[in-house]
């Protein structure tokens, strides 16, 4: 499966911002999804992860309250919505996709197979 992450951008604090993964190649439904963000310096982190179905997403608490995950398998993207940015959710974004029948740890970048190339969101304060 081929991944291209976008909708990044400049925005203030407070402000929100949608990613889009969007995902051509093979049956998108056969991947659970994660999103992973990496700041200058410092080590890509988990920010959001969903199954295969949309039935279950978890969170890293440093963005729990304030950013959703969700997808339409209908239209093979997963999504991103960031409300409340903070100057520290500054990073390039990644969204990354697993197998459904692995077994793997949903927190950690080296369980995903496949990556989009990221989308640069920046806020500002």
């Amino acid at each position: 499966v081929q991944l291209q992450a976008s909708g990044g951008g400049l925005v203030q604090a407070g402000g929100s911002l949608r990613l889009s993964c969007a995902a051509s190649g093979r049956t998108f439904s056969s991947y659970n999804v994660g999103w992973f963000r990496q700041a200058p310096g410092k080590e890509r982190e988990v920010v959001a992860h969903i199954n295969w179905s949309g039935s279950n997403t978890l969170y890293a608490e440093s963005v729990k309250g304030r950013f959703t995950i969700s997808r339409d398998n209908a239209k093979n993207t997963v999504y991103l919505q960031m409300n409340s940015l903070k100057p520290g959710d500054t990073a390039v974004y990644y969204c990354a996709a697993v197998s459904r029948g692995s077994a793997y740890y949903w927190a950690a970048p080296s369980s995903f197979a496949y990556w989009g190339q990221g989308t640069l969101v920046t806020v500002s304060s």
